[in-house]
């Protein structure tokens, strides 16, 4: 798309320090009415804090933000809205005891309103939720939607208020196939009318197709900004990191799964679903994939003990007799099951602790001399972790909420791999978390698969599963609708499983 007269919106030299770390040192943008333009950047970039400058929640230290051409001051987020500057965030942000509609216009007033609402806003609601959900259940609670429901809910929080720009920050992490596809109809509906979106996201193909104009930010500068007619991928990884990674990099050395050491039999996810029989091998990469809410996020929480049903789940020892225990939700981590849920805020972290104590957590123990917890042992085992996944972080006293996600997502999955698990269960694990840390992942679990670790990982990203897994099953309906490996594996038998479809034609 060709800029056409003058940006709707314009950072220029924004620089931003928090003590003695520069989150910003020169950071430029420019938004035009009617363009996608996507930032990208790897986790510590400093987007996050471009973003919260542009939504009012921090102040620049220099430089200056114009909109339509005049100097612009942002205050507080209220301030950005009263502008027309709207933010969606990853972090999926609903009240669960509130309806939807309550949801979609909490905070329009300036209070937090227990009435009902007006007609007219009732009727703004449901049109954008229908047109990003296909229904409007605007009085359930919140609490009984789906995840990728409540983002959606997140998002017409926004939309119902016709932004002039529009901040979507990840906001796609959370979406299923079918929600995204229809967001993206409802930015190009947006940008139609001569809005702005400034679009965040570490998938690729979603970068690819949305976007007008992508910029990258690399240590808190901007590094390059290019028209989507010129981009490449490996051009865009290679500003965001300095070097040539590339995503389609191939992370399967060969190796040959052990024996069986977790078993799932007769597992029933729903009335009238096909019972589920799957055997985990030590050393074997296990993918979980479909559309949201197919029953695999249900499946590997019964694998880990989180949630009960029909069925049973046995972890195996060879070492006696291949003997097979029960997994439940107490004694999974003692028979070396560890379990990584897909939500970090709501799940995992424990915000009022420090980063170091959100890693020791469940291995504590083993920094005790007599009774008494030596946190000089805690921080030496702690280190092996920061420098083996390249953790990224002020102080390991700091607070866990001072790490961007990709950094938070590391020390969450550090935690477990203290454990030193037989079987380890990944939900979503690198949701939200840029290229560079994806690949640092990856390397990360081809080396404990190498070990003789069964590895389990659900992802909503196909190309993932593609990269990553040595099998996949496709959930459709609340049961395995197919089962996938060697060269069955791959983007075009996976989507196709996932609207109910076999391959007719293998290809090579």
């Amino acid at each position: 798309m060709e800029k056409r007269g003058q940006p709707l919106f314009q950072m220029a030299k924004i620089e931003k320090n928090f003590g003695a770390t520069r989150a910003l040192v020169e950071a430029n943008i420019e938004l035009f009415p009617g363009e996608v333009h996507t930032l990208l950047g790897e986790n510590g970039s400093g987007k996050s804090t471009l973003v919260k400058i542009l939504g009012g929640v921090h102040q620049p230290d220099s430089g200056k933000m114009l909109l339509d051409g005049a100097d612009l001051t942002l205050r507080s987020p209220r301030g950005a809205s009263h502008y027309g500057i709207e933010t969606v965030f990853q972090e999926v942000l609903t009240a669960s005891h509130q309806s939807v509609l309550q949801n979609i216009w909490l905070g329009s007033d300036g209070i937090f309103r227990r009435r009902f609402k007006t007609a007219t806003q009732r009727q703004q609601a449901t049109e954008v939720l229908e047109r990003l959900l296909g229904n409007a259940q605007l009085d359930v609670p919140a609490a009984e939607l789906s995840l990728s429901q409540r983002q959606a809910v997140s998002i017409a929080r926004s939309l119902v208020r016709r932004p002039r720009v529009l901040i979507l920050d990840e906001a796609t992490a959370a979406l299923d196939v079918q929600t995204r596809d229809r967001l993206f109809n409802e930015i190009r509906r947006l940008t139609a009318q001569g809005s702005a979106v400034l679009f965040i996201s570490h998938r690729m193909d979603e970068v690819a197709e949305i976007s007008d104009r992508v910029t990258v930010l690399r240590s808190g500068q901007t590094i390059s900004t290019v028209a989507k007619e010129t981009m490449t991928i490996s051009g865009l990884i290679q500003d965001m990191t300095g070097s040539k990674a590339s995503p389609e990099e191939s992370f399967k050395p060969p190796r040959e799964p052990g024996k069986v050491v977790l078993q799932a039999r007769d597992i029933q996810l729903a009335e009238q679903a096909t019972k589920i029989n799957v055997d985990i091998r030590a050393g074997e990469i296990l993918g979980l994939c479909g559309l949201e809410g197919h029953g695999q996020d249900l499946f590997i929480r019964r694998l880990s003990g989180f949630a009960g049903g029909p069925g049973r789940v046995s972890r195996l020892e060879a070492e006696q007799n291949n003997s097979a225990t029960p997994v439940g939700r107490r004694n999974a981590a003692g028979l070396g099951v560890a379990y990584l849920p897909r939500e970090r805020r709501g799940e995992s972290l424990f915000e009022q602790m420090s980063i170091q104590e959100n890693f020791a957590l469940p291995t504590m123990r083993q920094d005790k001399i007599g009774p008494f917890l030596s946190r000089k042992r805690m921080a030496a085992r702690f280190r092996e972790y920061i420098q083996s996944l390249s953790i990224k972080l002020g102080s390991p006293d700091d607070s866990i909420t001072t790490l961007s996600g990709g950094n938070q997502q590391k020390v969450l999955l550090a935690r477990w791999l203290a454990t030193e698990p037989s079987v380890l269960l990944l939900n979503d694990p690198t949701r939200g978390v840029d290229i560079s840390t994806k690949l640092e992942i990856y390397r990360t679990l081809q080396d404990l698969a190498l070990q003789g670790t069964a590895i389990v990982v659900l992802s909503s990203e196909v190309d993932e599963i593609v990269q990553l897994t040595d099998r996949a099953l496709v959930f459709r309906d609340k049961t395995v609708f197919a089962e996938l490996a060697g060269k069955d594996l791959h983007q075009q038998s996976i989507v196709t499983a996932y609207f109910g479809q076999e391959m007719e034609v293998q290809y090579e």
